[in-house]
Formats: C-alpha cells, sequence, structure tokens
C-alpha cells in the first residue's frame, strides 16, 4: 500500500516540476494547471481509497485556477 501511494506521489511531483512555468495563455495555464490538480488529488485521494474522485476534483480545480490566474502583462513603451 505504502509502495504505491510513493510511486502515485513520485508521478505527481514528476508532473509538477515538468509543468510548473508553463503558460503564457489561459488556455496553457488551465491545462497545466489541471494537470497538476489531478496528479495532486490522486494522491491525495489515494490516502482516503478513491483516487479517481481526487483526480477528478483536484483537476478541475486546478483548471479553473489555472484559467482565470493568467499572469498579468505589463508592457512599457
Amino acid at each position: 500500500m505504502l509502495n504505491n501511494t510513493m510511486k502515485i506521489a513520485a508521478l505527481g511531483v514528476a508532473v509538477a516540476l515538468t509543468t510548473a512555468a508553463c503558460g503564457d495563455r489561459p488556455v496553457d495555464r488551465a491545462l497545466t494547471g489541471g494537470a497538476i490538480g489531478a496528479a495532486s488529488g490522486a494522491v491525495v485521494g489515494s490516502t482516503v481509497g478513491a483516487p479517481v474522485g481526487g483526480a477528478l476534483i483536484g483537476g478541475a480545480a486546478g483548471a479553473t485556477i489555472g484559467a482565470v490566474t493568467a499572469p498579468e502583462r505589463t508592457y512599457y513603451y
């Protein structure tokens, strides 16, 4: 049981590190936020026995937060 949790956690960390700096547009940020949220939700959900439910909730939350938090673009002329 602990071994599977560690594998899922390692996968989540790998996805988070791979996609952490991605996204200038809201669509890109929604996709990467969804991926990070799904991985995190699967890890948290697996601790209570519901990794799929955790992944769905985490993915939806991550995509929503990623889409609405676009970086501010300040242009100086």
